[in-house]
């Protein structure tokens, strides 16, 4: 019985007490660094937010029924200079996460690829200044000016098909504020 005990059950025991404390440790640490994280990210997305629309003073949160799903977040800019939108779509190597303003005329200020998994050098141009340009200015009835990426027609797809979820919800969140 002695030798089963130093075999088994003290090898379980020290290992469930690594275990505990490691997860204790984990906790810890989880615990401390969560509100830097999300401070830090809040950060980010008023510099993007800014970024889009910098003619904007401040933002505020709104929202409306019937979003498309690709919205994750719509801000209104306090002095009334547009809406930034907050997106994610479904690109060839994963996920987009775009940010775009529509200005109060309608047309878009500026878009900005906030995250993305697309393939270097074919999807990847999304996120590129030659690709983006293309849609400052436009206006969901000129949407279809826009070029696609020759070789990663997914990705400039996906990216142009989060672009027009936010077109109509800026018509729902205006349709909203009568």
């Amino acid at each position: 019985m002695k030798n089963t005990y130093r075999e088994i059950v003290k090898p379980v025991l020290v290992l469930c007490s690594i275990c505990l404390a490691v997860t204790a440790l984990l906790a810890y640490i989880n615990s401390v660094t969560s509100p830097i994280i999300a401070k830090a990210e809040q950060e980010a997305a008023q510099k993007a937010m800014t970024e889009v629309l910098p003619e904007a003073d401040s933002f505020e949160a709104v929202s409306a029924d019937g979003m498309p799903e690709s919205v994750r977040e719509i801000n209104r800019a306090a002095n009334g200079a547009g809406y930034v939108f907050t997106l994610t779509t479904k690109g060839y190597g994963g996920d987009m996460k775009l940010i775009c303003s529509i200005k109060s005329d309608g047309t878009i200020g500026a878009c900005k690829t906030l995250s993305h998994n697309e393939t270097s050098g074919l999807g990847s141009k999304t996120a590129e200044d030659p690709y983006r340009s293309q849609y400052f200015g436009k206006s969901a009835d000129t949407l279809s000016e826009v070029d696609a990426i020759s070789g990663a027609t997914i990705s400039s797809n996906a990216y142009k098909g989060a672009i027009e979820d936010a077109f109509k919800a800026y018509e729902l969140v205006k349709e909203a504020e009568k």
